[in-house]
């Protein structure tokens, strides 16, 4: 997922008491679950896709699926997908999904651009398919018609206030979820990973593909794990890139709660780099410095925020340059951005404004993010269960604040989800690769694990020695990248779970 989608996005939720979900977590059953398919599908009507920077072999298309699965000759909304056919016919062996992080992250345009990354070999063996989830972009779309206000990132993640309170995080779940309910429509109620896996699935049946490939990153390795589970026969070569925890008592909240770890885990590189003789960026002497040095900038703008006329919120505070932080470790490329904030705060300064997506993209991204988060399980209501989460976390990770056990708006979402969570299995094929950073802030190594178990004999974990988030292609190592795409051109994978030094 891009980085604009991913902060734009909800990723997570909070962790509360497990007895009052645990009801949920059963495999999924109902009969919108089943392996039975579809009616057949119409041929797809495919055109040039509208934008720029574009390939412009890139062509797009709409699929119609049902708004509610229980109701599949019921109202329909679109799919918009696209593809980049195989550069190389003879060779051709099907297509392949590029399934978008985020939840709330587009991928309509990834056949032109994480696609051509992609060696050679595998961009000839498939036809490169990209979409936009249900809600979301060119897809039929919903919106929360948030207060601008309400769009910042650090607004959006639940992070709590300076002395550990969350009676704001409480408030604003109340508001956000009340905008929702108000501007969301019937659409917002239908939005869920388990709704999106049928929709590839309907994806599937209107390319034509008897079965089909996947490659799915961040958010999307649920995705592809849930679509693995609900149909299995229907998998070719599965990649899973940067793995959420498939625990079906949490879903979510479990991949937020990931962040303490994760840049537990994370931050001694950025510690590393940050005290490197020779960085124009250095913040210390040695990285042992950094860490304190972060803690204490970070209270002092709980303290005494510095304005930032332009920026959402219009300042500086504690809770931003967290939030910064958090989204630097996901890519080491981006820890320049992080040094050049603390080295301005240091000032007494702000730099310039970084750019926003446009408000529209936003409110879009948000409230696809918020109803995949809310709806695909239900949320703890109690403030007393998060208080109490909130102050064990800030104690034990005090980089992350509490953020990762507090409230977001899914504690007041009006909805009850309508189905339980998938749980994944070992049951099906054994054609599933996973790819795993050993450092990742944001889908940490031990959700990695977890998937891992749960798939047993249908995985191969390949874990790499390597920092951020996304790993094939991107954030990963040589090894990874080779092994990955062997498998996608070849089919064959390690003979059992490695490391890539």
């Amino acid at each position: 997922m891009t980085k604009i989608k991913r902060n734009a996005a909800l990723l997570a939720a909070s962790a509360a008491v497990l007895s009052l979900t645990a009801p949920l977590a059963a495999t999924a059953s109902t009969p919108a679950a089943s392996d039975t398919p579809p009616a057949k599908a119409e041929p797809l009507d495919w055109q040039p896709c509208q934008g720029g920077g574009i390939d412009p072999r890139q062509e797009c298309a709409t699929v119609k699926v049902p708004l509610d699965y229980a109701d599949p000759r019921g109202k329909q909304i679109g799919i918009a997908v696209s593809r980049i056919p195989s550069e190389n016919p003879a060779a051709r062996r099907g297509a392949l999904l590029l399934i978008p992080g985020g939840p709330g992250g587009s991928g309509i345009d990834n056949p032109s651009g994480k696609g051509q990354k992609l060696p050679q070999a595998v961009r000839d063996a498939y036809d490169l398919i990209g979409f936009d989830p249900r809600g979301l972009g060119r897809s039929t779309p919903v919106s929360c018609g948030l207060d601008h206000a309400d769009l910042a990132t650090s607004r959006l993640r639940p992070w709590p206030a300076a002395d550990g309170s969350i009676t704001e995080n409480m408030s604003a779940a109340q508001r956000l979820s009340d905008a929702c309910a108000r501007n969301g429509g019937e659409l917002l109620r239908h939005i869920s990973t388990a709704n999106e896996a049928r929709d590839l699935d309907r994806v599937r049946a209107a390319l034509g593909e008897r079965k089909i490939s996947a490659w799915g990153v961040s958010y999307g390795t649920y995705v592809g794990a849930v679509y693995s589970q609900l149909f299995p026969h229907r998998t070719d070569r599965v990649v899973l890139d940067s793995n959420d925890d498939p625990d079906p008592t949490r879903v979510s909240r479990a991949w937020l709660a990931g962040h303490e770890q994760g840049v537990e885990d994370t931050f001694p590189e950025f510690a590393k780099w940050a005290s490197k003789p020779g960085n124009p960026n250095r913040l210390a002497k040695t990285a042992a410095e950094v860490r304190p040095l972060f803690l204490r900038l970070a209270a002092e703008l709980d303290r005494e925020p510095i304005p930032w006329p332009g920026a959402n919120p219009e300042e500086l505070n504690g809770n931003v340059l967290r939030q910064t932080m958090l989204n630097a470790l996901d890519d080491p490329d981006d820890f320049t951005g992080l040094a050049e904030l603390m080295r301005a705060a240091r000032k007494g300064t702000v730099p310039p404004v970084p750019q926003a997506p446009p408000e529209q993209v936003l409110q879009n991204a948000v409230a696809v993010g918020s109803a995949v988060l809310c709806n695909d399980i239900e949320w703890p209501r109690s403030a007393g269960a998060y208080a109490k989460e909130v102050a064990a976390s800030r104690s034990k990770y005090p980089l992350t604040a509490g953020m990762p056990r507090n409230a977001m708006l899914c504690a007041a979402w009006p909805y009850r989800p309508k189905e339980a969570p998938v749980r994944i299995t070992d049951s099906g094929p054994s054609n599933i690769l996973l790819v795993q950073n050993e450092r990742d802030p944001v889908a940490p190594i031990a959700g990695a694990l977890n998937l891992r178990k749960a798939l047993g004999k249908r995985a191969i974990m390949v874990t790499l020695d390597s920092t951020g988030h996304d790993a094939y292609l991107d954030n990963g190592n040589a090894c990874g990248d080779r092994t990955v795409s062997h498998y996608l051109a070849t089919g064959e994978r390690p003979a059992r779970d490695t490391y890539c030094a």
